[in-house]
Parts: structure tokens; sequence; C-alpha cells
């Protein structure tokens, strides 16, 4: 897992990194995973108004690092815009919870194994917005992370039966981390912002109110921990029965994810909400059922695994699958006391 620092204003970030890929012969919209095609163009040209209005400076950052690449701006927006509302590639599981001791936020990521390293831990501290650290497989788009204020938020994607202009996934997540303070803030963007792509978002904030959000272009449901029950679970489908008619269809190989689900739902269920961050990495690492098992040779494995700690605000991640690897804390992060 790569460790990138991005600093001073969102272009000169974007520039510094996009020159050092280039130096190193790295060119992310030449990745062999993924094909530029005129559908994809379209789609990406007809989201860039949306990010102009909500969000532009990350467009500085795409514009930056196209130039500290020596590559087409518009090849760079295809290959980051449409990510997400095309293909289903990202299998993960999260969950948060709370009590007197505790708002703990948890996730693993299960991806290709051939990208392994691609992957990144990102620390941000920019001119602008809050600095936060997250951990992605899509450059500037965030998959999880949390800011300076204990705002935690996660990434579940769920198969793209629809898209639309908009805000796709992985650029939600960084919003949210980089605009907003609390689960409050965050789920009234999402009512208010275009979605372009189908995905399930997980919310906890240091006042320890949390949040799923199941989305995609149509429809934006809201679901808050059920009575008597101090945690969220979510995995790779929708859960409500309002998003019914976008789960994923029986054929489509979402990695196990209605048994990844019940596994985290019942291990934090029988914890009759008196957790611990050891019943955190216990999930997370396959303790309770699976969860990280896989079989490398088919090409798929859990690639992290994170904890934030938002009340102790410590962070706690295994880069690699924590059934083989142990969860070290990363102390280069700096929260708001």
């Amino acid at each position: 897992m790569y460790h990138g620092r991005f600093k001073n204003t969102h272009y000169q970030a974007g520039f510094h990194w996009g020159e050092m890929l280039r130096k190193h012969g790295n060119f992310i919209h030449k990745q062999h995973t993924f094909q530029i095609t005129e559908e994809r163009k379209k789609f990406a040209m007809q989201c860039l108004p949306v990010y102009a209005k909500y969000y532009p400076e990350v467009l500085e950052e795409i514009k930056g690092i196209a130039d500290g690449q020596q590559s087409f701006y518009e090849d760079l927006c295809t290959f980051l815009l449409s990510m997400y509302c095309f293909e289903f590639s990202n299998h993960c599981t999260c969950f948060a919870f709370r009590d007197q001791e505790h708002i703990v936020f948890g996730r693993n990521s299960d991806f290709l194994m051939e990208l392994e390293k691609l992957y990144m831990n990102c620390l941000y501290q920019l001119d602008s917005g809050y600095s936060f650290q997250g951990n992605t497989t899509a450059f500037v788009q965030m998959e999880d992370g949390v800011n300076e204020y204990g705002l935690a938020v996660g990434l579940t994607f769920v198969y793209p039966k629809v898209r639309k202009a908009g805000f796709n996934a992985g650029l939600l997540v960084r919003y949210l981390l980089e605009k907003c303070r609390t689960t409050e803030e965050a789920v009234a963007f999402l009512h208010e912002v275009p979605i372009a792509s189908q995905q399930i978002i997980t919310i906890a904030d240091a006042l320890g109110n949390m949040a799923v959000v199941e989305g995609n272009p149509y429809v934006t449901e809201v679901i808050l921990p059920k009575k008597g029950e101090e945690f969220v679970v979510t995995a790779n489908d929708y859960n409500s029965e309002k998003m019914t008619p976008y789960k994923n269809c029986e054929e489509i190989d979402d990695w196990n994810s209605a048994e990844r689900y019940k596994v985290a739902y019942q291990a934090l269920k029988m914890q009759e909400n008196q957790f611990s961050l050891k019943c955190a990495k216990d999930i997370l690492s396959g303790k309770y059922g699976f969860m990280c098992q896989y079989d490398r040779k088919t090409g798929a494995d859990t690639v992290w695994s994170v904890i934030y700690d938002i009340k102790g605000q410590k962070i706690y991640r295994v880069e690699g699958n924590p059934s083989r690897k142990g969860f070290k804390e990363d102390k280069r992060f700096k929260f708001r006391n």
C-alpha cells in the first residue's frame, strides 16, 4: 500500500503527485483494467457541471494531476468520474457501533490482488477543507476515511443497475470527509447532490450519531440503528424495502455479501451493546464467521482493514488481510481536541 501526503492547494497537490507518478512510469488513466470508451467519456463530460457546482476544488486537483502526468484532462476525467458507475469490482463490509466508552467505525476492503501496489493510504492537509486520512483503490477518490473532526465515512459498492450524471461513490466519500463535520451534515449533502452510482455509505461522528445511507441516482434512503441496537452494518447489497428494485441480481457475484452482512450483524448483536476494540478487530478478521477468508489463488482478497476509534481518536489498520496480519496504530494523523 502506497502512503501519500497531499498539501498546499488542490491543484498543487495534484500536480506534485501526477509528476511523481509520471517519473516512475505510472499513468493513472492507462491502467490495464480500464478502457476509455466513448460511452464513458460522454458520461464523464455530463458529470463535469455537477462537480463544477458542488466541488470545483476536486476538478482543480484532477487538472493538476493531468498537468503533472503530461496527459489529457478529459482522459483523466473519464477514468475518475465514470468509476463505480459501470463496473462492479469493490466488495466491502462496513459497520459502526457506540456505547459509553466507544464510538468505533470498521471496514474491510475486498478487491483484486493484481492492483495491490496501487492501493493508497492518503493524508490530506490542504489549504482549504478539513484534514483527513483515507484509503482508496481509486486515486483522488476515497473509499473510507476519517477527518479532523472525527467524522468517519465508508463506502460499500452495489452493482450499477442505473446511472445518471452526478457524484460517483468515491467522490461522495471524499467530499464528506473534506467538507462535513457531522453525520447530520453528511446526510443532508447526500440528499441534496445529484448521485451517479449505486452505493451504500456508512457514517459515524464524534457525537455518536451514525447512519447507513443507501443511494442511487433516483432514491436516497437513510437507515438509523434499530430500536435497542447501538450499531449499523452493511455489505454489498441494499437492505431497505425502498431499494428492493435496485438490489443485486442473483447471478451477480457479490463475494458472499449476504453472509458477510449476517456475520457482522450477529456478532454485534450478541455484544448486547457492550462493545470493544477487540470485538471490531475480531469481526473484521473473520473470527465470528466468514468475512475475509478468501483464497488468494482466485485473485481476490481483503486488501486492507481499518478501524477508526473516533472517541479514542486513534486509527488502526492492516495493510493486507486481517486474518493473516495484525492491526497497527497509525499515529500520523492529528484529530482536533
